[in-house]
């Protein structure tokens, strides 16, 4: 069963909240789109015609990759990290960093080019973050990441294309 289907499944309302401690606080981002990008609409045929079978599923479904499965994880050459759906620039090398958890982690992101949403379908809230311009789903941001800013931005490997400098 896909995520979203299960949201519509559960009335989830303030179910998180029945178990005080359990919660984690969520990074609460106030991220806008970037003014010079237009929002790009797909029917799901012509995203099925432009995707692979796997990226439509993390990408349009918001279904997640398997830890350690992407060879962008162990990155390291210089270049950008791009919107596999529509190749807007989302990270940079620069951003990247090694969180050990198995999935691409950045410590902050291109201004304009993420936004977020509420996540509740693990129960718990979290932030899901998506691509600006084509909403497709990237992944999650969590408040353990390094300093400066403090998040990892934890990104599904069949999400992003690398660009090389």
């Amino acid at each position: 069963m896909k995520r979203r289907n299960f949201l519509g499944l559960v009335g989830l309302g303030g179910l998180a909240g029945l178990v005080p401690g359990l919660v984690q606080a969520r990074p609460k981002l106030d991220l806008e789109r970037a003014p010079d990008i237009a929002p790009l609409e797909l029917s799901e045929a012509e995203w099925r015609e432009r995707l692979s079978e796997e990226r439509f599923a993390i990408l349009r479904q918001a279904d997640t990759e398997p830890a350690h499965s992407s060879p962008l994880d162990k990155e390291t050459r210089d270049g950008e990290y791009r919107c596999a759906g529509c190749d807007l620039t989302l990270f940079t090398s620069d951003m990247k960093y090694d969180s050990g958890t198995g999935w691409p982690s950045f410590f902050t992101h291109v201004e304009g080019h993420l936004l977020t949403e509420l996540d509740l379908v693990m129960l718990i809230p979290r932030t899901e973050y998506h691509c600006a311009r084509c909403g497709g789903h990237q992944g999650h941001v969590f408040e353990d990441g390094p300093e400066p800013t403090g998040l990892r931005w934890c990104n599904n490997g069949l999400a992003l294309r690398f660009v090389p400098a």
